[in-house]
């Protein structure tokens, strides 16, 4: 039977990060620390770099490393750090730049010259210990834990103390149950009775009030209700309105544990296509109780723009993931706590625990004997700090640590032999799916595609647009002599008669040897969307091993409906994460349904997720075939359409 749960905490450790650092060296940074500059300090300790963090997860050590070459065209492509053993031990990489702008610059081949390109790369460096607290994070708010109450069934003295109902059943009386449907038993010997929890068969409901309420809760928060309104509808109050949302999000999460989670791990498909993308909304940063205008002497910015993280599957519309890149959890005096024991202010940033808090990875520290930091400049450090405890808990998560973790977490969860990705110009989003999937890009069963449209258009333009791309498929048939009438065949056969011209990369030369190089040259899809119009596309992984008729079939698959489709379900269904309103006075924009607390946009994204993934079925036409199915059904983890009182009572 399933016992009752409750969400993970910091404590459960679902998932274990292994420090990379040894006592040893610990204690060489506390004797170096004030012997040496923080520039001195940072270059002696920055073997981190390259070194792969390890963590263990439902029993497994995993490692990755991602600080790579993360252009696909060139020879050192996902390869790790290597020193040859030639003349002068040059190493494939090279790490340039000033300060936390550093980045790492591909050196040329001492070994196979002639073989392949090695091409003038910079890439971004990013801290692997930080990449695996960002996943650990993103398990964590996500997983649910039995509840385990420490029961006594035994009054002090009795002879049988060591026994349990569980392991000797014979040694207690079953007294019926509690109101909460509970089993009640009574020691034999001493006779005390005990009452032990429900499971989840036996009761939905321990421990709620108003419990009633939850299906139209549900229903209100999926259609855009702002808190107090529901409030007001319910007659509840706020602190109910977020235990409810709290349940509802843990239903979800054990919805998906079975639903979900368990299906895809039999599952194996044979190509994936992921469809990403990153929503902007605007949370508002609210001064925390007491720090009120009489004691307040500073201000910070009233609207913080934080990310969230979409991934779906482009043929289904599955939505796999959506993150937001923000850690309530965290607080300052954590950092403070680390940066004290790993000396971390005075570290590169990739070599830090916390570099996915960027502006706030260390703690200000002192100046040390040899620093170069003035009082003055500490000070004016100490002060931001300061004035940032007096605003909501928690940090900014940079939206690149998100977006690695992310995929990294889809990419356990999804067994297939073939990835596609479709992605906008997000350097972001491009360089995550380039570090996380280098080795599927190297052997070629990985591919990106760019898809991007022009959302400045008007709905009237983008609709003649639609039309004009119909017309002129159409009349390519027609030239042509093509039997159908099928919008999607003619896409692919202009795609294959385009293809045996046109290239998305270019042929370099130095006169001994030539090589592909990325040419960003993207085409005009000939399929156009009603609300958007023509879309352009283009590839920044290598296709020239592939025939024109190969390509085309990737192509014609091209679009990024999956996260758009996605993201305005949340613009319009959930009130806290819709769009900024007009003021009265027209001179501005108002957030005044922003929520003020990340944790709750990432409870009522998952529910979302949940309801749009297994609930909300939509109709699509295949010839003169039409499928009403959900998202799960067309992914084929599911076999049927459920409520949404399936999953909040578990059925």
């Amino acid at each position: 039977m399933a016992k009752l749960k409750r969400l993970a905490t910091k404590d459960d450790n679902p998932v274990i990060v292994h420090s990379p650092l040894s006592n040893e060296e610990l204690t060489n940074r506390l004797k170096d620390y004030d012997k040496l500059t923080p520039k001195q300090f940072g270059t002696k300790y920055k073997e981190l770099l390259f070194k792969p963090a390890e963590l263990t997860w439902n029993g497994q050590l995993l490692q990755f490393q991602y600080n790579h070459c993360l252009n696909p065209y060139c020879k050192w492509f996902g390869l790790p750090q290597e020193k040859f053993d030639v003349k002068g031990k040059p190493s494939r990489y090279k790490l340039s730049g000033a300060g936390d702008d550093k980045s790492l610059n591909c050196n040329p081949d001492p070994i196979k010259i002639g073989y392949g390109a090695v091409l003038d790369s910079r890439t971004y460096v990013v801290s692997n210990w930080s990449v695996a607290e960002e996943i650990e994070r993103l398990v964590r708010i996500q997983t649910v834990e039995d509840i385990e109450p420490d029961y006594d069934f035994h009054k002090e003295g009795c002879i049988a103390s060591d026994l349990t109902p569980f392991i000797e059943p014979k040694t207690f009386y079953k007294r019926g149950k509690s109101t909460a449907n509970s089993q009640r038993y009574q020691c034999k010997e001493c006779k005390k009775f005990t009452n032990v929890l429900p499971n989840q068969r036996q009761s939905s409901t321990y421990h709620q009030k108003r419990s009633e309420i939850m299906p139209l809760f549900a229903k209100l928060l999926l259609n855009r209700t702002p808190v107090s309104r529901t409030c007001e509808i319910l007659g509840i109050g706020r602190g109910t309105y977020y235990d409810k949302l709290e349940i509802l999000y843990r239903r979800c999460l054990e919805f998906l544990e079975k639903h979900e989670t368990k299906p895809l791990i039999n599952a194996e498909f044979k190509k994936m296509w992921l469809n990403t993308d990153k929503m902007t909304y605007y949370l508002n940063n609210v001064r925390k109780k007491g720090q009120g205008s009489s004691q307040f002497d500073g201000i910070e910015e009233l609207q913080l723009p934080t990310s969230v993280v979409i991934s779906a599957d482009v043929l289904s519309r599955y939505v796999f993931r959506c993150d937001v890149a923000y850690d309530w959890d965290i607080t300052l005096s954590d950092i403070a706590l680390d940066t004290a024991l790993l000396k971390e202010d005075h570290l590169n940033l990739f070599a830090k625990k916390h570099a996915r808090f960027d502006a706030y990875s260390h703690f200000p520290m002192p100046p040390s004997k040899n620093d170069t930091q003035t009082q003055s400049d500490y000070h004016k450090e100490l002060l931001k700090i300061e004035r940032r405890e007096k605003y909501i808990d928690g940090l900014h998560v940079q939206a690149a640590y998100t977006t690695i973790a992310h995929f990294w977490l889809i990419k356990q969860l999804v067994k297939t032999s073939e990835w596609r990705f479709v992605t906008d110009d997000d350097k972001s989003l491009i360089n995550s799916i380039h570090r996380v999937f280098s080795q599927e890009i190297r052997r070629t069963d990985g591919h990106h595609f760019l898809c991007q449209t022009d959302k400045t258009k008007s709905r009237k333009k983008a609709y003649e647009e639609f039309k004009e791309a119909k017309a002129n498929l159409l009349e390519w048939g027609s030239v042509r002599d093509i039997g159908t009438n099928s919008l999607r065949k003619l896409a692919y056969l202009y795609l294959t008669e385009l293809f045996e011209t046109h290239k998305f990369h270019k042929v370099e030369s130095d006169g001994v040897s030539s090589h592909n190089e990325y040419a960003d040259n993207p085409i005009e899809h000939p399929l156009a969307t009603p609300d958007r119009g023509f879309r352009s596309v283009d590839c920044t992984t290598d296709v020239s091993f592939l025939e024109a008729k190969d390509v085309a079939a990737l192509i014609v698959n091209v679009n990024d409906n999956a996260t758009n489709t996605f993201i305005q379900h949340i613009r319009r269904r959930l009130s806290i994460l819709e769009r900024p309103l007009t003021t009265a006075r027209g001179d501005g924009k108002s957030y005044i349904y922003s929520n003020f607390n990340p944790k709750y946009a990432q409870m009522a994204l998952t529910i979302l997720r949940t309801y749009y993934n297994f609930c909300l079925a939509y109709k699509t036409k295949e010839g003169k075939t039409e499928t009403i199915a959900t998202p799960a059904q067309r992914l084929g983890i599911a076999k049927k359409q459920y409520e949404l009182n399936d999953i909040i009572y578990l059925r």
